[in-house]
């Protein structure tokens, strides 16, 4: 497993027992959050869901991906903004791809807002190579007509 970027943070696997501190975490994130619904059909379905713990066990970062033929899909990446800037999501990310090759995925994607350029950016040095734009793909905030673009993103692995 990767390094977390403080060596006394840890990462396990996601339950039920994770969601309320999740969800905290996904309200002050996002202007449409998953719902609690989401996480609980994710986790159901057996899909990858890690969270990253600090050293008294609070919850401050999380992730959920779906396999694939030969592929997985990153379906949510979100770190407590309090904890945003000090390397949580690359190590996530380092945590993910270590998954994908141990599964022997050979592409991982990912859709993110065209809006959020911070993330956008985070891909792009990892090394995710934007494919395409999906029009219309997230809800905008309620009471906000219309809907916003994604981009879709790709990181090419190497088999382990």
């Amino acid at each position: 497993m990767s390094a977390l970027p403080d060596n006394r943070t840890r990462c396990v696997p996601m339950t039920v027992t994770h969601l309320d501190a999740v969800l905290a975490i996904e309200v002050l994130a996002y202007t449409v959050p998953w719902t609690r619904g989401n996480f609980i059909d994710s986790i159901a379905a057996g899909y990858d869901a890690w969270v990253e713990l600090d050293a008294q066990g609070a919850l401050i970062a999380y992730y959920v991906a779906m396999e694939g033929v030969d592929e997985m899909h990153l379906l949510n990446l979100t770190v407590a903004p309090a904890w945003q800037g000090r390397g949580h999501a690359r190590a996530l990310l380092d945590h993910l791809v270590d998954l994908c090759r141990q599964r022997g995925a050979l592409e991982l994607w990912l859709e993110v807002r065209v809006s959020n350029l911070r993330a956008r950016a985070l891909y792009e040095r990892y090394g995710f190579a934007p494919i395409h734009v999906r029009k219309g793909y997230y809800p905008l905030p309620p009471g906000q007509p219309g809907r916003e673009d994604a981009a879709v993103m790709s990181l090419k692995l190497e088999a382990a």
